[in-house]
């Protein structure tokens, strides 16, 4: 879409690729206006995320295994007010986006900035998850509402196809703090896409190590080796664990399950020594089964981890920024908005694409 000087008028309408009942469809929508503290954007990069594609997928079963648990509490104010799947909801939620139009009392932010933003927005009706919301949009559109005291501003210089893997990098921040690790304590990480590799490249910032990885992809592996992994096994060949008794086979490992299938939970715990501590970062959205008596004869610790704070994604924004993470290997293509279905059945195969950055 062309962008339009502040003195000529928009189309009013804007692309976006669309999900409603579990389909992806690519429309036009109505621009979004900003209310009171909020700002108006363009989007500049958007990444596909492994958590959308599950969720065409699998959605429908997960969500009524939230709806069933949503029943049975009591209201909390602070609860994100989740999308319908009967209605459009635009999916989206790590991206980079300038600033075109300011709402009432914005003073923080001025048209021309480029920012990212958590992925969530707050009026007087409530908090809004931005990407899996009926009201607020994510970043598989032209145009997006941002709160401003939300918005962190990109520093200049960084691209914004790099300034948009802040939210995936923060992903890891956050698993690895959940995780206690400390120097006394080894790594292995199951799987090696964007949350695995999210989750090394934390690692290897703070020192810790041998990180142990394991992925059947062998262009994820690559990425793992040059996010710093230590070691790196295709599983069908050497067994995680084999490979971190090679390496290590002293220090009792933390375990980053982040692949996300089905099978993943009781594999890791299988192959868990005793009193090893077990990370699930991985989004499985299915059903999923284990044997209580592994866990309780080895005495082993499951955590189960969301998300990222406030401090944590600011962290992932300064360590991109400051060059301490090299994520453009990462990024394997560019769709435009059109080229987002495309883009999911292409993420399906491992050995293509790590990271496919939406420019509308």
């Amino acid at each position: 879409m062309r962008w339009f000087a502040q003195d000529e008028l928009r189309s009013g309408a804007m692309r976006a690729a669309v999900m409603r009942d579990w389909q992806l469809r690519i429309d036009d929508l109505a621009d979004p206006t900003p209310g009171p503290g909020q700002v108006l954007t363009r989007v500049l990069a958007c990444g596909i995320c492994g958590s959308d594609l599950h969720l065409l997928r699998h959605g429908e079963e997960s969500r009524r295994l939230m709806d069933e648990f949503d029943a049975d509490r009591p209201p909390d104010p602070m609860q994100l007010t989740m999308f319908q799947p009967h209605l459009d909801t635009v999916m989206g939620h790590e991206f980079c986006c300038e600033v075109v139009e300011l709402g009432s009392g914005c003073d923080n932010l001025k048209v021309g900035d480029v920012v990212v933003s958590l992925p969530v927005a707050f009026d007087p009706a409530g908090l809004h998850p931005l990407g899996f919301s009926n009201i607020y949009n994510g970043g598989y559109a032209e145009l997006m509402v941002l709160n401003e005291m939300l918005g962190m501003k990109v520093p200049s210089g960084l691209s914004a196809g790099i300034a948009a893997m802040t939210e995936p990098l923060a992903v890891g921040v956050h698993a690895v703090a959940k995780s206690r690790i400390n120097s006394n304590e080894s790594t292995i990480v199951l799987g090696c896409g964007p949350v695995g590799l999210a989750c090394i490249a934390e690692l290897k910032l703070r020192g810790l190590g041998p990180i142990v990885a394991a992925d059947y992809s062998p262009k994820r592996r690559a990425l793992a080796e040059q996010l710093g992994a230590d070691v790196v096994v295709d599983p069908r060949v050497t067994p995680a664990i084999e490979a971190w008794r090679q390496a290590d086979g002293v220090r009792t490992p933390v375990i980053f399950e982040a692949v996300g299938v089905p099978g993943m939970i009781d594999e890791a715990m299988r192959m868990a020594p005793k009193g090893a501590r077990i990370l699930i970062v991985g989004a499985c959205m299915q059903e999923d089964r284990i044997h209580p008596m592994i866990g309780i004869g080895r005495e082993l610790n499951l955590q189960f981890v969301l998300g990222y704070d406030p401090g944590e994604f600011a962290a992932a924004l300064n360590s991109i920024a400051d060059g301490k993470v090299d994520l453009q290997p990462w990024l394997t293509a560019t769709v435009d908005i059109d080229g987002i279905p495309q883009a999911f059945a292409d993420l399906a195969d491992p050995d293509e694409h790590a990271k496919i950055m939406v420019t509308p």
